[in-house]
């Protein structure tokens, strides 16, 4: 909600606490307007901690693939051993004995690096489908609050009623937040 918005509410809710049967309506604003700040910085923070998992999940893969690389490298120079002559039998056997350790190491690094490169990626799209959530109340309870400032002017209950109907929708939207798997 914009610094705007808030005057502009506030100058409504003022107008309809001067009038007892707009009260409740203008507490309803209050209440509603407090609830969308609250919805509105979950929903920044869950943004932020989907950005920030993600560029974990991008390390991790970097890590498997830099770990790929060089699996792929000591696979092609033992290759390169086996076919080309050597001049010390010994030493190019314990070298390719080496490299066969290193390659069977990374082989098993592998699977767990790409194991939590995708875990990660996991908690991504569980914090955006959060993320979401928390947007889509965010919007219905500023619709919500926005109906319900529409009470004020045209004194008709109406309003305030169909107003309700939506920032309930709000609430509920972000509380659906907490429960995504």
């Amino acid at each position: 909600m914009e610094a705007n918005e808030a005057q502009e509410l506030q100058e409504h809710a003022e107008h309809g606490a001067s009038e007892s049967s707009m009260r409740p309506v203008a507490f309803t604003m209050a209440v509603l307007a407090a609830i969308v700040a609250i919805t509105t910085v979950l929903g920044h923070r869950t943004h932020t901690e989907a950005v920030l998992t993600q560029n974990k999940a991008t390390d991790q893969w970097n890590l498997y693939q830099a770990k790929k690389i060089r699996s792929s490298d000591m696979g092609l120079i033992s290759d390169l051993l086996h076919v080309v002559t050597v001049t010390d039998k010994d030493t190019a056997q314990k070298t390719l004995k080496a490299y066969a350790d290193h390659q069977a190491k990374w082989n098993d690094d592998l699977k767990e690096e790409q194991d939590k490169a995708e875990a990660l990626e996991k908690k991504v799209d569980k914090a955006e489908k959060k993320a979401n959530r928390f947007d889509l109340g965010e919007t219905l309870l500023e619709i919500g609050l926005v109906i319900t400032s529409i009470t004020l002017l045209t004194k008709s209950r109406a309003y305030w009623y169909f107003g309700l109907a939506f920032a309930l929708a709000g609430i509920v939207m972000a509380a659906l937040a907490f429960v995504v798997q």
